[in-house]
């Protein structure tokens, strides 16, 4: 996963994507942007948040658990940018938004819970019935996000959310990238809602520390088990599985400054030994450190 595929030669001419110039791996509690002309992939990146896609003129091909989905020209896609995912391909012209939503914001979103479960699992939601003011509205929401105003930035937050309720009540696609799922969402209710935004908030903020189950539940005065198991209801994954997929991204973060041992990233990423960190990076992205380190360059 993640090596470049043999299509690469084709589009060896286009814009390439540089991974130095990313942010979102290291922000998972902030919404994130890119806009502009994309850029190919040569290797898979992954973060904790739910990434919007907006193509406005054009076209682009995303790969993902090792199939390929197409967003197409007035295409409003949704998919969890936890799973390692690159941008294959894209059309001469392609312009488009890219919203990358925290995982607390996608908990507000009144969707089915079969979408849910879906898109925590590898889907992709794709909007089908293109608007024509979505041109219009993802060029106000980005532009309100890119201001130092919070107040514009909160009415983007909630239009935002509007606009990707909207896509379960028209005509849509679910992608299904074939991961497997072991568990079923629920959504949680208010009180369940404050303790996981208060639960990210915290792990947000201590992951590349020693925290565990305990640590966290002590923090939202939780039990552990209740702790543990609300959390996979709500989000589809375990506790532990998040606090690493953080870890990984930070890692993934140190990675791309080409700065730095291999030792030293996983120890400033919150990975106890170099053992575990070599073995949890290759069990999510299918290669090693080194060979991702390299393939970025």
């Amino acid at each position: 996963m993640g090596q470049p595929t043999s299509s690469d030669s084709k589009i060896s001419e286009k814009n390439i994507w540089n991974p130095r110039d990313s942010t979102v791996e290291a922000l998972p509690n902030d919404i994130v942007l890119g806009r502009g002309e994309p850029g190919v992939m040569p290797i898979s990146h992954w973060h904790a948040q739910i990434e919007i896609n907006y193509v406005e003129t054009g076209a682009t091909s995303y790969e993902m658990c090792g199939r390929e989905f197409r967003i197409g020209p007035g295409d409003i896609a949704l998919f969890w940018g936890g799973l390692p995912h690159r941008l294959a391909d894209f059309e001469e012209g392609t312009r488009m938004e890219a919203i990358h939503l925290p995982l607390v914001q996608f908990f507000r979103l009144r969707l089915s819970d079969e979408i849910r479960e879906k898109l925590m699992h590898g889907a992709a939601l794709i909007a089908t019935e293109r608007a024509e003011e979505d041109r219009c509205a993802f060029a106000r929401m980005c532009r309100y996000f890119r201001s130092d105003d919070a107040e514009r930035k909160r009415h983007a937050t909630e239009e935002l959310l509007l606009r990707i309720e909207r896509i379960a009540l028209e005509s849509y696609e679910l992608v299904d990238l074939g991961t497997e799922r072991d568990t079923a969402l629920e959504t949680p209710d208010q009180k369940s809602f404050d303790k996981i935004r208060q639960i990210l908030g915290f792990i947000a903020e201590h992951f590349r520390e020693n925290i565990d189950a305990n640590t966290i539940a002590d923090n939202a005065s939780l039990h552990p088990k209740y702790l543990m198991s609300l959390f996979r209801k709500s989000t589809g994954v375990t506790l532990n599985q998040y606090v690493q997929l953080l870890r990984l991204s930070y890692a993934q973060a140190l990675l791309l400054e080409d700065e730095g041992s291999i030792l030293t990233v996983a120890m400033e990423s919150g990975f106890g030994s170099l053992s575990h960190f070599n073995r949890s990076f290759r069990k999510h992205t299918g290669m090693k450190p080194t060979e991702y380190r390299l393939g970025m360059r």
